[in-house]
């Protein structure tokens, strides 16, 4: 499988050479061991990648030619992925997985019992989800947005054509749902300590469906990706 890296100024002309020096580079170089010959990617993040074969490398950077580019279209569906924000180093933990699961979009919540903290801007995981991106081949890097408060959530629900919020308390499976062919779709986490009635009431008024995951329940920060992948499934976007 050849690896991929982001740069902020994507060669794209076939046969042109192509200086390659940012940190992913050094990565390639010292970590990775990469050597003249070798074939890898190249990508802007949204969606545009090249194919390139180092042809000098040397301590810090590497000369690279252009072998083939080309552009990945986004899936018919946009999967925004709601998460209540998890407490620590698990906000972290749970943007890397859910940019591995597909997500297109990741918005924190500051739900009523979110123990989590995190800037508005949530800048910090710019590098989390850079990474994670690299490690699923991903040519697409998730846009980051939030925290949101509840009533902004409830803002996004009507944005939607198919919202769904997974709670414990359902008595629905997410396969009894139906849906069609929505070209947004969203699912909704709660925190550790369950979402409040207040909220749960608002989310169904505005139009999001209760479903059950499953039998295990599942941390607030591991849930994104169980619920993401049986989403996918049933809109047969796997």
């Amino acid at each position: 499988m050849r690896t991929l890296f982001f740069v902020p100024d994507l060669p794209t002309v076939v046969g042109s050479t192509y200086r390659f020096d940012n940190e992913d580079a050094l990565h390639a170089i010292r970590v990775l061991r990469t050597g003249p010959g070798e074939i890898f990617w190249l990508s802007d993040g949204k969606g545009t990648y090249s194919t390139v074969k180092a042809i000098e490398v040397s301590k810090r950077s590497m000369e690279c030619e252009v072998i083939e580019t080309d552009f990945q279209e986004p899936l018919a569906i946009e999967y925004t992925v709601i998460q209540a924000l998890p407490k620590g180093d698990r906000l972290k933990e749970c943007a890397a997985l859910l940019t591995e699961a597909g997500a297109d979009r990741i918005v924190f919540w500051n739900s009523a019992r979110s123990i989590g903290k995190a800037d508005k801007t949530l800048e910090k995981l710019d590098v989390t989800i850079r990474e994670a991106s690299k490690q699923a081949r991903r040519f697409r890097i998730p846009e980051i947005i939030g925290p949101l408060s509840t009533a902004e959530v409830i803002d996004e629900i009507a944005r939607t054509d198919l919202a769904v919020l997974f709670h414990e308390s359902a008595t629905s499976k997410l396969s009894s749902i139906s849906a069609s062919s929505p070209k947004k779709a969203l699912i909704i986490i709660g925190p550790e300590g369950g979402i409040t009635d207040e909220e749960l009431s608002a989310f169904t008024s505005s139009g999001a469906k209760i479903a059950l995951m499953g039998r295990p329940i599942f941390r607030s920060a591991h849930a994104g990706i169980a619920g993401l992948a049986a989403l996918q499934t049933l809109l047969k976007s796997w």
